[in-house]
């Protein structure tokens, strides 16, 4: 399983590099402009040259709305920006086929400047309180616009987590289907250093947090600690090697 750490500032993108051995994907975000909200695209390239050469970088591109064209530039604006993994927080979306449609946009937006970088779908796990698509269609509109993973967040931070809204037989439902596609299957959404068990068990491929490694647990007031940041890991790592030692060879 991955880590994804979510600075909002070269600042804290800096607190990030002191720990780039504790995790494996800076992701560049804006809490103040929402759940997936867009920074600016000198905050990307400030960032994308503030941490190791070696440590992707991802960037959201906002919870958007249904209109294809707007996405597609913004997702094109964070891969020239230095993003490899270009997240799309699909809110405006109230139907699979309008999200496939916005998806197939961004895919070739990103996809003809960088072949090689990674497109993430993403959805809300609280999906119902803000009307947009149900999350158990993301894996499919993720595989069927052509972009390379599946992602689940909540888009309300009110304190709920992700398994509020989507327990774990949900979330399990979630990651097999991504996996069944192809996709690379994310989780996050206030997760904490207590939901690592489920979320190795079910198997989740990359575990986006911010709060969980924030002063005071505060997604936006607080700053990313490194110290946080390591004993987030240690934490991921003790449970992947238990789960591992319970399962046969």
């Amino acid at each position: 399983m991955l880590l994804l750490i979510s600075p909002d500032s070269v600042e804290e993108a800096l607190d990030c590099a002191k720990a780039a051995d504790h995790l494996d994907i800076v992701d560049v975000k804006k809490p103040d402009e929402g759940s997936l909200g867009a920074n600016f695209p000198w905050v990307i390239r400030e960032i994308r040259e503030a941490v190791p050469a070696d440590t992707p970088v991802s960037a959201t591109v906002g919870d958007v709305p249904y209109k294809p064209g707007t996405v597609a530039q913004a997702a094109l604006g964070a891969v020239v920006s230095g993003a490899t993994y270009i997240k799309v927080g699909l809110y405006g979306c109230t139907t699979p086929d309008q999200g496939i449609e916005v998806m197939r946009a961004v895919v070739r937006a990103v996809k003809e400047h960088r072949p090689e970088a990674l497109v993430v779908a993403s959805g809300y796990a609280d999906a119902h309180r803000v009307g947009c698509v149900n999350p158990l269609a993301v894996p499919d509109i993720a595989a069927r616009s052509g972009a390379d993973a599946a992602m689940l967040d909540t888009a309300i931070k009110d304190g709920t987590r992700l398994f509020d809204h989507a327990p774990p037989d949900v979330c399990a439902e979630f990651v097999r289907l991504a996996h069944a596609s192809g996709l690379l299957a994310a989780l996050a959404g206030s997760v904490s250093k207590t939901d690592l068990g489920p979320l190795t068990r079910i198997g989740t491929d990359i575990v986006g947090v911010r709060g969980a490694v924030c002063e005071g647990g505060d997604r936006t007031a607080g700053r990313i600690q490194p110290r946080l940041v390591a004993a987030f890991r240690a934490e991921m790592d003790r449970q992947a090697r238990e789960h591992a030692a319970g399962v046969p060879a």
